[in-house]
C-alpha cells in the first residue's frame, strides 16, 4: 500500500529539518570551530572560521578575538538560518508534490 503524498512530504521534511536545538548546542560545544555554520549548510564561511581560529589557536595571539567575536554574532543568527533552510525545504517539498 502506497503511503498518500502528503505523508510523503511529511516524512521528507522531518528527514530533511534542522533543528535550532542542535545548531546550539553545536555552537556552544564547537562554536570556535564552526561546527553550527557547518550544520546550517553555510560551509564557506564554516571553513573560514575554523582557519581562523586555528590561526589563532597555533599563534596564542589576538587573532582569537575575531572567531570570538563571530561566534558571539552568530548566536543572533542561527534562529534565521534554521528558519530559513526549514522554508526552502517546505518548498521543494511542495513543488515536488
Amino acid at each position: 500500500m502506497a503511503l498518500p503524498p502528503d505523508a510523503r512530504s511529511m516524512m521528507r521534511y522531518d528527514a530533511g529539518k534542522k533543528s535550532p536545538l542542535i545548531a546550539y548546542l553545536l555552537w556552544f560545544f564547537f562554536g570556535l570551530f564552526g561546527a553550527h555554520r557547518f550544520y546550517a549548510g553555510r560551509v564557506g564561511t564554516g571553513l573560514a572560521l575554523l582557519a581562523l581560529s586555528l590561526i589563532g589557536f597555533a599563534t596564542i595571539g589576538t587573532v582569537l578575538i575575531v572567531p570570538l567575536i563571530w561566534v558571539v554574532v552568530d548566536a543572533f543568527l542561527i534562529p534565521r538560518w534554521i528558519r530559513s533552510h526549514n522554508e526552502r525545504l517546505i518548498d521543494s517539498l511542495t513543488r515536488l508534490g
